[in-house]
């Protein structure tokens, strides 16, 4: 059983590791997700960003996001001051062919893996812009480009991230992939110039938790995001460790397992909540635990050391 040793910066960030000698950069633990937002989008990442959140997760999949509102959220948030560009960290992800509504894609399906690749991403860059005026897209950049699952074969997988890796580290800072399993990753890992700085995978039983990748993106440096949390896991969110951390630490029990999950280590937690009370709660959460593991490291050590069992890690 692994025991890890839980910082202040745990709680708040992880640093990613530095992409062609560029500054490493810092992810936060919670993200805010916008998919199925639907018209909600624009005022709930808002709200988001006026709560407290300092990272956006979106996708180029007009099918289950509407990254549009998603950069309209995010500039009304720029006009009022809520906070800057410089402290925000925004990702978006490239979805294959498959992943799409034919009906409304943000490329021609006809065209190769590359072109799909770079039509894609001259959307996003317009739709996450900073500036209203459209010239602005030409500055514009974005923190995280994700590869929404792998593509049908290796070598087309290896294409699009090829094309990925033409943009960083100017236009895109740091490269990941979702929905991706062990003998996946190891092989994009080995192939890539660019490593991928994350993974984004869901976090539930199917999977064992993702223990055997969880351990390799550790070793390599890699930061797991957790999503599908709370709705994959009831199971989980009744468990003793989870019911034990919510009292002992003054938590909701959703909260406390965000933050077991957070404890496992270089994890962070896509949060897509609609109510602003729980934004606000989940935010109060991080710091309710770096004041709670820090006076109480032992009961707090003990009870995630319970947690890892019950995902049999």
């Amino acid at each position: 059983m692994v025991r890890m040793a839980i910082s202040k910066i745990s709680w708040e960030g992880h640093v990613l590791r530095p992409v062609q000698n560029a500054p490493p950069s810092i992810i936060p633990t919670l993200i805010y997700g916008t998919a199925w937002k639907k018209t909600r989008t624009a005022d709930l990442v808002h709200q988001a960003l006026r709560t407290g959140f300092r990272a956006v997760d979106t996708a180029a999949q007009p099918k289950h996001y509407r990254e549009d509102l998603v950069g309209e959220g995010i500039r009304r948030a720029f006009k009022d001051g809520a906070i800057q560009r410089k402290d925000l960290h925004i990702q978006t992800k490239f979805t294959s062919v498959r992943g799409q509504d034919p009906k409304d894609m943000p490329y021609d399906p006809k065209t190769s893996v590359t072109d799909q690749v770079h039509a894609s991403i001259r959307s996003s860059l317009h739709n996450l812009r900073a500036d209203d005026a459209p010239e602005s897209a030409d500055e514009a950049y974005i923190d995280m480009l994700i590869l929404h699952s792998p593509l049908p074969t290796m070598a087309q997988t290896l294409e699009a991230w090829q094309t990925f890796e033409a943009y960083v580290p100017h236009r895109i800072r740091n490269l990941g992939i979702s929905n991706t399993d062990l003998p996946t990753l190891k092989e994009l890992f080995t192939h890539a110039q660019v490593k991928p700085s994350v993974v984004q995978n869901r976090f539930y039983a199917d999977t064992q938790y993702d223990v055997a990748l969880r351990a390799f993106c550790r070793e390599q440096h890699i930061i797991y995001q957790s999503f599908w949390t709370l709705t994959a896991n009831p199971d989980l969110i009744r468990s003793n460790a989870v019911q034990s951390l919510a009292q002992q630490a003054e938590l909701s029990p959703a909260a406390a397992l965000y933050c077991l999950v957070l404890g496992l280590g270089y994890t962070t937690i896509l949060d897509g909540t609609t109510n602003p009370a729980r934004m606000e709660e989940d935010l109060i959460a991080l710091k309710k635990m770096e004041r709670f593991s820090g006076q109480q490291p032992e009961p707090w050590q003990t009870t995630l050391a319970e947690f890892r069992q019950s995902i049999r890690e």
